[in-house]
């Protein structure tokens, strides 16, 4: 029975070492997918802001020491990025930041204006006061952020308002695929960005959305946003003209010599 006892005790004991070497393998492998995330986020964030510009070339090493990570997850993140269509991914040549899409872009601005005319529109129908006032602060944050000129912030000010208009409709998922959707719009818009008259107008814009939503007017607030939307198609002539470089209307082709700036970090 002692050893019967004892075998048991064994078992058990070999048992939990594996368990615990089960979890340290699984702990190790969710840190790695969060390191993935996060350098994902990260660098698509870059990518937007256009801290890293279309046509630059990146490096995994210098991306894995900036972030202080290994090159798997730098490498992971950089292949969601492909399929997003923000990178180019030259096996045994280079990764290259993608050139702005503008055939992208503007189905992506199809997609965004059909989600968010339906979303203004169930908004102004039915909703409660917590959302009106959750998009009021959001817009005293983009005010402030422009009084400061901090562009990345107003940026963010500027997504999080549309996406507090997702939640609120009940279709965050939409958001998601909306948000993954538009990676060449968002760089169009940011582009347009700087210029005062823009964000002014952006800031306009978003105050009569509200306006509408609040007053339970569907047709107004729909109005407002269609017009919002359009303007940075409505400009792609003139920042095509202001950035070639950036852009391009026709796939991609691999070229022997992908001779853009060498991400410096």
């Amino acid at each position: 029975m002692i050893k019967n006892a004892a075998k048991t005790a064994i078992r058990k004991g070999g048992r939990t070492r594996t368990s615990v070497r089960a979890r340290g393998r699984q702990t190790t492998a969710d840190r790695g997918r969060l390191a993935a995330s996060t350098v994902f986020d990260q660098i698509r964030d870059m990518i937007l802001s256009l801290t890293l510009a279309p046509g630059m070339v990146l490096s995994r090493a210098e991306l894995a020491r900036r972030f202080g990570v290994s090159q798997t997850p730098v490498r992971d993140a950089l292949m969601r990025l492909s399929a997003e269509g923000l990178v180019e991914v030259f096996p045994q040549h280079a990764t290259v930041v993608s050139l702005i899409d503008l055939t992208a872009a503007r189905q992506a601005h199809f997609l965004r204006r059909s989600l968010e005319l339906e979303v203004v529109r169930a908004l102004a129908i039915s909703h409660d006061l917590s959302m009106v006032s959750a998009l009021r602060d959001s817009l005293e944050s983009q005010r402030e952020f422009a009084r400061q000129g901090d562009l990345k912030a107003f940026s963010d000010a500027d997504r999080m308002f549309h996406r507090i208009m997702y939640e609120a409709a009940g279709v965050p998922d939409m958001w998601q695929l909306m948000h993954r959707s538009c990676g060449q719009l968002d760089r169009l818009r940011r582009l347009n960005l700087p210029d005062l008259c823009k964000i002014e107008t952006v800031l306009a814009d978003h105050k009569a959305i509200l306006d509408a939503i609040a007053d339970r007017q569907p047709e107004i607030a729909q109005a407002f946003l269609r017009k919002h939307l359009s303007g940075t198609l409505a400009n792609i002539e003139a920042l095509s003209a202001r950035f070639p470089k950036y852009m391009r209307s026709e796939p991609a082709e691999v070229s022997a010599e992908p001779a853009a700036a060498v991400l410096t970090l």
